[in-house]
């Protein structure tokens, strides 16, 4: 059963007059060139990064 069955007849007009949605087209039919991301984990992750390390009171670079 359709919601538009459950409804009376002004509460179908309302539906009617609101109309249908439309839907974002899907990644199927977009056309044009997807455009791939290049990510450089190591650089997120903080493995290319200085440490510090706090050595008599004050911070240096290990």
């Amino acid at each position: 059963m359709k919601l538009a069955d459950h409804l009376n007849h002004e509460q179908r007009k309302q539906l009617e007059k609101m109309g249908k949605r439309n839907k974002p087209p899907s990644k199927k039919k977009r056309k044009g060139k997807v455009k791939e991301e290049k990510v450089n984990w190591s650089e997120i992750m903080g493995t290319n990064r200085d440490t510090f390390k706090r050595v008599g009171g004050r911070v240096r670079r290990k």
